[in-house]
């Protein structure tokens, strides 16, 4: 009798297979929320991704006047102003990278943008041991609504593991 394995490579069975990956390469649009993030982001955008697109919001100013549109919101690394909605809508995952005790402000409308559309959102918080709690849950209370996914990065090279981990 012929295993599962050898009967499963023969060549009869071989017609069923797809000779293609299993998916395409994610989209991935990773935003600086503060000045630290912002340093950390643009260095980590000098390395080789796969469809990675990196940006700051930073510069955050509050939300736009009734009839506005979102386009001041992001800005490339090179200072050109993005559309945040059109960033969104051309993504799988968006990550958000803010340093613990900052202000993440941006991130609220940045999350909203995200869920409408129903992309995945993942934030990354640059935190060390010397972070006081209180400090730390600062910022975590303006991710957490906003982020399915939240991770506190102890060390900067994490924030590169992670991206790697995404698939970015």
């Amino acid at each position: 009798m012929e295993s599962e394995s050898a009967r499963m490579s023969s060549a009869a069975e071989a017609r069923f297979r797809i000779d293609a990956p299993n998916s395409k390469p994610r989209v991935v649009k990773v935003i600086a929320l503060d000045q630290r993030s912002e340093r950390v982001v643009k260095e980590l955008a000098q390395g080789r991704w796969n469809r990675a697109a990196f940006f700051t919001a930073s510069a955050f100013g509050g939300a736009p006047r009734k009839g506005e549109s979102f386009a001041g919101w992001l800005s490339d690394l090179a200072g050109r102003t993005k559309n945040l909605v059109e960033e969104v809508n051309s993504a799988d995952l968006v990550v958000m990278v803010a340093t613990a005790g900052e202000n993440a402000q941006a991130a609220s409308l940045i999350g909203e943008a995200c869920s409408l559309k129903r992309v995945t959102t993942t934030a990354l918080i640059l935190g060390s041991a010397d972070v006081p709690d209180e400090t730390l849950s600062k910022t975590l209370s303006q991710l957490r609504p906003w982020a399915l996914m939240l991770v506190i990065a102890s060390a900067e090279e994490y924030v590169e593991d992670m991206l790697l981990a995404l698939r970015a």
